[in-house]
């Protein structure tokens, strides 16, 4: 890609939407170089802010103009590497499209610009008694556009579902510039389920304009529980019996030993000490439901080994408990100069012997693992923790996480459950598909980007040219060699 192709689309928007939302400065364009996951760098060519959807088909149909690779963008919180520049492309910064539509709650419904934070959604709709119920631990700065393109969970996936579970509509900007929309206000729409497939897509199949959302009535009761166990085991033997036996709290989360300390070393939450693991169990609904089923699940718990549980008095005192679930991510930089965060997903009965095989593969690789997760579901966050200044450490790192990863396909399991792909995990794609899954996937992404421009070389370990007959490729692509066309 040429910088003349760059400068081309840079002077066409400066016109087209306004000088002031085209960043071509190297200095100021450093601040969009990576997402949540530092690990990956790369400083994009141009970065634009639209307002609108209109402006944002106008960045769009600039780039498709001149053959120049796109990359969309909302709050940078991602995990995955999925919103990292093209080094001769064009970062769609969708973080000034904050605008929330409606809120319509005789529809259960809100329909809201992909910048607005997640969180705005549930404080808009509260007053009429409702609230959105994906909630991924950055849900106070991560935002809409960006939930629907790693399909996010949260704490309260296990009884709510994902983002997919949530949204019943989108206005998108294909990646031909065009504005289309997919699904609506109606809980379901004939025809083949393309806004499936849009969210969850990363970016690969164009860009979210705005969204509809699912609205969900604040329940009667909330009671929330934590419980101290001295084993990661025993935490996990109480999460077993408690879905065993027919309840589906709103959140199951535990936290193993190294993510307490991590926790209280950064936001003081005050977990019981001596704790080798904890449980958050939150249960909601009619106020009787969760009157009947709340005291099964403390037994479950004491049977299981807790020695101490607490009982949340008040929002207050559930707030705190959260706080230390919810801050854990970023709390382990105070424990460890740097940290690689997995994402990867077993069966919820599999949890004693994969976490002991975490274990193992820590001591091997001579790097500390902290595991924060999703219990009701089995879907893990081991961060591995490493200091990037000593010789070797960050290969250690990197081959710890690939080993979890593999043992999370091993016990048929997935190597992501809601951060994506991106960047950072689709080597790993081959170790869930077979060539031929893989080709289909992208025979679905050809279908809405045929010039492969729409968040290039992510998910994918090798990316097809649309148009080609499927199979194995060794060596540069002929049509690469005869410079007809290039793998982004």
């Amino acid at each position: 890609m040429t910088s003349t192709s760059i400068q081309q689309v840079a002077a066409v928007l400066r016109v087209r939407i306004g000088a002031g939302q085209v960043i071509s400065d190297r200095q100021e364009l450093r601040n969009y170089e990576c997402d949540g996951l530092a690990h990956y760098k790369v400083i994009p060519a141009l970065a634009v802010l639209p307002r609108t959807a209109a402006e944002c088909a106008e960045a769009v149909r600039a780039c498709v103009e001149v053959g120049v690779p796109f990359v969309a963008r909302g709050s940078g919180t991602g995990l995955s590497g999925g919103a990292l520049p093209h080094a001769d492309g064009v970062l769609i910064v969708t973080s000034r499209m904050r605008r929330i539509h409606e809120i319509a709650p005789e529809d259960e419904r809100a329909v809201v610009e992909p910048g607005v934070v997640n969180l705005q959604v549930t404080r808009a709709a509260t007053p009429s008694g409702y609230y959105y119920a994906p909630d991924p631990s950055s849900q106070q700065v991560c935002s809409i556009g960006g939930n629907v393109a790693e399909n996010s969970g949260g704490a309260h996936c296990l009884k709510y579902g994902f983002t997919t579970n949530h949204v019943t509509g989108v206005q998108i900007v294909t990646p031909d510039g065009e504005l289309v929309r997919l699904g609506g206000r109606a809980p379901d729409a004939p025809g083949y389920d393309l806004l499936g497939a849009f969210v969850g897509s990363e970016g690969t199949l164009g860009i979210a304009t705005e969204v509809t959302v699912r609205l969900v009535r604040l329940p009667e009761a909330v009671r929330t529980l934590l419980a101290a166990f001295a084993t990661t085991d025993e935490a996990g033997a109480a999460t077993s019996a408690i879905i065993g036996a027919g309840v589906v709290p709103a959140a199951i989360e535990m936290m193993d030993a190294l993510a307490i300390e991590a926790a209280e070393a950064a936001v003081h939450c005050g977990y019981p000490g001596g704790a080798g693991a904890v449980l958050i169990v939150e249960l909601d609904g009619p106020a009787a439901e969760v009157e009947a089923q709340f005291g099964p699940v403390e037994r479950f718990c004491r049977d299981n080994g807790a020695f101490e549980i607490r009982i949340a008095a008040d929002d207050a005192e559930r707030a705190l408990f959260w706080k230390g679930r919810k801050s854990a991510f970023a709390a382990v930089g105070r424990i460890s100069p740097d940290y690689l965060v997995q994402d990867g997903v077993i069966p919820r009965t599999a949890l004693p012997e994969v976490l002991r095989r975490i274990a193992e593969i820590s001591a091997e690789r001579g790097v500390r693992v902290a595991n924060v997760f999703h219990a009701g579901d089995g879907n893990l966050h081991p961060l591995v923790l490493f200091d990037d200044t000593v010789a070797g450490q960050a290969e250690q790192a990197e081959a710890a996480s690939a080993a979890i990863l593999d043992l999370c396909v091993s016990y048929g399991g997935s190597i992501t459950g809601e951060h994506g792909v991106g960047m950072d995990k689709m080597q790993y794609m081959p170790r869930m598909f077979s060539e031929d899954d893989l080709d289909t996937m992208q025979m679905v992404r050809c279908a809405f980007d045929p010039r492969g421009l729409s968040n290039p070389g992510k998910v994918f370990p090798t990316p097809r040219l649309c148009g080609e007959v499927p199979g194995r490729r060794k060596g540069a692509h002929p049509l690469q060699e005869a410079g007809l066309g290039e793998v982004f």
